[in-house]
């Protein structure tokens, strides 16, 4: 499996924004047919947080819908999670990969995102109230 490096962490007060960038090898980026962001708070399973497919596709959770805005560069091969309106809940570790699942949606957890074929040490979010 290959190990990615996210990055843009950090600590920011509630309602604050954040930027977190993941670059993939080319290979692997345009091998995968899902990309995803991923977070685990401290006793928590890891969640999806969003994914993207190919031909457009999009998938987030509900708790992140209309705040979090996942993206990629094709020419960079890097994945983006554009956090705006950061709340407490948000904190966490927060993880890129990328993947083979055999539907791209945030239904099917982490568990079910794979074969795994990349992914990160994550990158801490603290939203501070």
């Amino acid at each position: 499996q290959v190990q990615l490096e996210e990055s843009g962490g950090g600590s920011v007060q509630a309602g604050g924004s954040l930027t977190l960038s993941c670059g993939i090898p080319g290979y692997t980026y345009h091998s995968a047919t899902c990309l995803g962001w991923f977070r685990q708070a401290p006793g928590k399973v890891r969640e999806v947080v969003a994914v993207l497919g190919k031909r457009g596709i999009e998938d987030y959770a509900d708790s992140v819908k209309g705040r979090f805005t996942a993206s990629k560069d094709n020419g960079k091969n890097t994945v983006f999670l554009q956090m705006n309106s950061l709340m407490a809940e948000d904190t966490a570790m927060y993880y890129c990969a990328a993947g083979m699942p055999t539907a791209c949606t945030v239904a099917r957890g982490w568990r079910g995102f794979g074969p795994v074929l990349a992914s990160g040490r994550g990158t801490q979010v603290t939203v501070s109230s």
